[in-house]
């Protein structure tokens, strides 16, 4: 937990260096505070004391998960002040003072559910809690106020139903990443329905915005009916599929038309085929995933009848990395809209078809169950297997949240150059390295972990090589002799996989973004 600690004060301390304001100022205060506070979450975690049951076999990762939103919003501002776009600068600025809000009011709860009250904590909590507010106060407008405090009001509701409903799926630290990026979204989707203007807004941004809300209040929708009625028969299979046709064309459909101002399904059909290259990318993805499904039924049909709890191997499991590294490189440099747009449509297939395992929808339920279960791991300790679903988040982020209108030609200068390869280089080249080249030539273990030091100094050394492959065939690219940051922005990524025991396909990619984008 210390070297976890130290990694993030690093990064905290590299943002501080480079934007030096009021708002950088606070995260430190943030991240003190949350350093302190974790240790409470840590308590409550081991002796039960928890509000919530929380995933096991880890730390409560309060103080790297409260640092994530905050410090993606004050580089966003910076970024966006650097070219002169307002409307975007603002819009980060409330990024940071929301995620800012969400982390201290997680830390208050630890504070406040901790018995006996630790009167330390508590003032330091306090203190932290008076420079934010301060803050807050003298650079927030009225409405941007409101703004912040209607996603803590969303944040509350969802965590109370979210948390209750699917039991040891999060640590604190993740349920803050998760349910704080689905509560904005939300926010952010009931703002722009309420104010549309005509022409304006990219309609694949809305696109992402209405999957997102989409898919969780269909889960939401389902939980709570088959909590009246079993969800296997046949009867609730065909009501599931029924009412998700329903709920698709007569809500999310409507909605995405008023947003965009324009048939939804003509346009995506119109967008996906609408060149050459894009039919070429299509076709190369179909393959990819006829290949990633290929594994899956391979793995399966080696399992034999006396071994019913084998694993698949973590070299077995990093097949899927090399797969999705496969699948968003040529997206990244030949149409990075496209691939926006494929992602998102990915991430609503991946949860809709884990709604189906999870209530065991007919006739592909239980088929889906005995599948997946050979690629589980002690992260998937709650009902629902969300680690494909993070792989692809983490992979996803770094392009969804890419500030394309802060760029002035489609692309950031300097190491900002590689923010949308921010999953590939963190997940898809470093975690995967590491986890290979650790797991069988690894003998020098870090420090309280099972990590190794070859596997850690391996994924760095690939990671530079892919940022030499990324310069040789992405022209767009354009480092500007910014090497040595590059190198200790990805040391400390990689430093902070070998340490950190939440989700690493979420937590990665986004803080080398951050990094990146400083």
């Amino acid at each position: 937990v210390l070297a976890e600690s130290l990694v993030v004060f690093a990064v905290v301390l590299s943002v501080h260096g480079v934007v030096w304001d009021r708002f950088s100022w606070c995260a430190l205060a943030l991240a003190l505070q949350a350093f302190y506070a974790q240790f409470k979450w840590d308590r409550l975690l081991q002796l039960g004391g928890a509000v919530f049951q929380f995933r096991g076999a880890a730390n409560s990762g309060l103080l790297p998960a409260s640092m994530v939103i905050p410090l993606l919003g004050i580089v966003m501002k910076e970024r966006c002040r650097a070219a002169g776009i307002v409307y975007f600068e603002r819009f980060g600025v409330v990024v940071a003072s929301t995620g800012m809000l969400l982390a201290l009011f997680l830390s208050v709860l630890a504070v406040g559910i901790t018995k006996p009250v630790p009167t330390n904590t508590c003032i330091l909590t306090g203190m932290a809690g008076s420079v934010i507010i301060y803050t807050m106060k003298h650079s927030l407008a009225v409405s941007e106020v409101i703004e912040v405090l209607e996603v803590l009001l969303i944040f509350v509701y969802l965590s109370m139903i979210l948390l209750y409903l699917l039991p040891r799926c999060f640590t604190p630290g993740e349920a803050l990443l998760v349910l704080g990026g689905v509560s904005f979204v939300l926010n952010q989707l009931i703002k722009r329905s309420l104010n549309v203007v005509e022409g304006r807004g990219d309609p694949i941004d809305f696109f992402l915005l209405v999957a997102v809300v989409g898919v969780v209040l269909l889960g939401l929708f389902f939980t709570v009916l088959f909590l009246f009625m079993d969800s296997g028969t046949w009867i609730s299979s065909l009501f599931f599929h029924m009412m998700t046709a329903v709920l698709g064309l007569g809500v999310i459909m409507p909605w995405l038309y008023r947003l965009i101002q324009r048939n939804p399904l003509l346009w995506l059909l119109q967008f996906l085929f609408q060149t050459q290259t894009r039919l070429y990318l299509l076709g190369y993805w179909t393959l990819l995933a006829a290949s990633a499904c290929g594994v899956v039924f391979c793995q399966n049909a080696k399992r034999s009848s006396e071994s019913k709890k084998h694993q698949a191997s973590t070299v077995t499991r990093k097949y899927f990395h090399f797969i999705v590294v496969a699948t968003y490189v040529p997206g990244l440099i030949y149409d990075r809209q496209l691939l926006y747009v494929a992602a998102v449509l990915c991430l609503a297939v991946f949860v809709f078809l884990e709604y189906v395992r999870y209530f065991r929808i007919k006739p592909f339920g239980q088929t889906l169950r005995h599948l997946l279960s050979l690629f589980l791991d002690e992260r998937d300790s709650g009902p629902l297997i969300l680690t494909h679903i993070y792989l692809l988040l983490g992979m996803s982020l770094p392009v969804w949240l890419f500030p394309r209108s802060c760029a002035p030609k489609g692309t950031l200068s300097g190491a900002g150059a590689l923010v949308p390869y921010s999953g590939v280089l963190a997940v898809g080249v470093g975690d995967t390295i590491a986890s290979v080249f650790g797991s069988t030539v690894g003998e020098i273990k870090w420090p309280g972990t099972k990590k190794t030091f070859e596997g850690t100094m391996t994924a760095i050394f690939a990671q530079i090589i892919a940022v030499a492959l990324i310069l040789i065939f992405d022209s767009s690219v354009n480092l500007n002799s910014s090497y040595a940051w590059i190198l200790a922005s990805v040391s400390l990524v990689s430093l902070l996989e070998a340490y950190t025991t939440q989700i690493d396909n979420l937590l990665l990619p986004l803080y080398l973004q951050i990094m990146f984008m400083a």
